[in-house]
């Protein structure tokens, strides 16, 4: 806060500070001699009238420099004119506490600032800190990635995987064809749900005995199993939302009398390669394709591809190899092995999140012009772990709710069974993505899903007893520090027992 020098109004710096102040200084004067003339005409009756009229120019002219003063952005301690004269000084009479304020860490204030520095900051320290550890561990264990992390001759094995994945687009066109099948009248609706429960089951079990049968790469195993699931899902929910607008556009108190039911062998292709599994006529649709985005995408998706291998060839699989069965050891060691491996398989699960939900799909969906790219919430803000399954996959997310969740409800099945139900489905395809590649059926996947939902309702009391990030510190300790690392040990141990029993 600065103070006028002759005056002592407060007046703090602006952009064009001297010309307020000589404006001001005129002001003053002016009233000064305005008050002067006053008093020398009426001395004993109008002093009253001058000091008021004083105050009220002082008081005119301090509003008029505190407005000034938050256009400018702030208080200055000194401002010199272009001569170098130093026009503003902070003068010790004026108050320096004028209200009350929060410290910018207090819990009140915390949110209404921004903390772009102290991320930033974060941001080089860990660089640094995981720099020194990536030079440390280069310089006692030496290179440890192998060339054949990405392909070798024995990936040429995995030929009838990689012909089970082009023989999946079968499905899709069965699924039309058997509504356009419908629609002509040539089947009934019962006949058309059978028919659909047929293609999709087959769509299932026919990669499953493929992968079981075949002596393939577990990489390839997990690639076919995800695509697999990803075109059951799309299947699931072309069939459901195909009939529910048929049973619309049949029924006589539409909803909306615009609905009508069609079938296009174009939608259905573009929603097959689409970056959702929620099946609808028509989608947003953006402008263009920004193919300098595109590329710049494309280059980060490699860089942290590479990142993520890297991660598990340097750091987890040495790890892994080098412990002993969890569940079949000392307690202490496998709780330091879970440990050790909590870190690396925390920053290889969020390099997969950031190449798959933000750079993967977001270059699907810019080269089909897809307009909806809410593909994840900020997912790291959740109370509860409830909310954070509704945050961080949207597309699996809204099949869910579109195709499980909502349809349970219909049809009277209360609110928690509903909800174990969707787990149920999510903890299936959970095991058949891991289960299937490793030939083994422990059902780890399966129970490391279901566990979350008695964590769902812990969590959720939590947050409305206590108001806090408990529940989003539980799932961080439960999933990404043990959970996670004591499924990949478990596999990793129960898939070498196989491998040895097998020789």
């Amino acid at each position: 806060m600065a103070i006028l020098d002759s005056g002592g109004v407060a007046v703090p710096p602006t952009e064009n500070g001297v010309a307020d102040l000589d404006r001001l200084h005129r002001r003053k004067s002016s009233s000064d001699s305005s008050n002067g003339l006053l008093s020398d005409t009426s001395p004993s009756d109008d002093v009253g009238a001058a000091a008021a009229e004083r105050d009220r120019v002082d008081s005119a002219a301090e509003e008029e420099a505190q407005g000034t003063a938050n256009l400018a952005g702030g208080d200055a301690e000194t401002r010199e004119s272009a001569g170098g004269d130093v026009r503003f000084t902070y003068r010790p009479s004026v108050p320096a506490h004028r209200r009350t304020r929060e410290s910018p860490l207090s819990s009140d204030a915390i949110f209404k600032q921004s903390h772009a520095g102290l991320f930033n900051l974060c941001v080089v320290v860990l660089v640094a800190v995981n720099s020194r550890l990536i030079i440390e561990n280069l310089m006692k264990y030496g290179w440890l990635i192998r060339t054949d992390f990405w392909f070798s001759s024995t990936s040429l094995r995995d030929w009838p995987l990689f012909m089970c994945c082009l023989s999946l687009s079968v499905f899709p066109l069965a699924a039309f064809t058997v509504e356009k099948m419908v629609l002509q009248k040539f089947i009934s609706e019962p006949v058309a749900i059978i028919l659909h429960v047929i293609i999709t089951m087959t769509e299932v079990l026919y990669p499953v005995y493929v992968t079981l049968r075949c002596d393939s790469a577990f990489l390839s195993g997990v690639t076919l199993m995800l695509l697999t699931c990803i075109v059951w899902l799309k299947l699931v929910s072309y069939a459901h939302t195909s009939y529910d607008i048929r049973t619309l556009a049949n029924s006589a108190d539409k909803v909306d009398p615009e609905i009508s039911y069609y079938v296009s062998l174009k939608s259905l292709a573009y929603f097959m390669v689409a970056p959702t599994l929620c099946y609808q006529p028509s989608y947003p649709r953006s402008p263009c394709i920004r193919k300098g985005w595109v590329a710049r995408q494309l280059a980060k998706l490699v860089i942290f591809t590479g990142l993520m291998g890297f991660i598990i060839e340097q750091y987890i699989n040495p790890i892994v190899r080098n412990s002993k069965h969890p569940l079949k050891g000392d307690l202490l060691y496998a709780i330091e092995r879970v440990l050790k491996l909590s870190v690396p398989n925390l920053y290889v699960w969020l390099c997969m999140f950031y190449c798959f939900f933000h750079l993967w799909l977001n270059i699907l969906a810019e080269l089909l012009c897809f307009g909806d790219r809410e593909f994840y919430k900020d997912w790291w803000n959740a109370k509860s772990v409830g909310d954070y399954w509704r945050m961080w996959n949207m597309p699996v997310h809204k099949w869910m709710v579109r195709h499980v969740y909502f349809p349970c409800l219909r049809i009277k099945i209360p609110k928690v069974p509903a909800i174990i139900i969707a787990f149920l489905v999510s903890a299936v395809f959970h095991e058949l993505c891991i289960a299937v590649p490793c030939r083994l059926f422990n059902l780890w996947a399966f129970m490391g899903i279901m566990f979350q939902v008695p964590l769902v309702f812990i969590t959720n009391f939590l947050q409305e007893r206590f108001g806090s990030m408990v529940g989003n510190m539980i799932f961080g300790s439960a999933s990404c520090i043990f959970g996670q690392p004591m499924c990949g040990l478990l596999y990793y141990h129960d898939l070498m027992n196989r491998k040895g029993s097998m020789s």
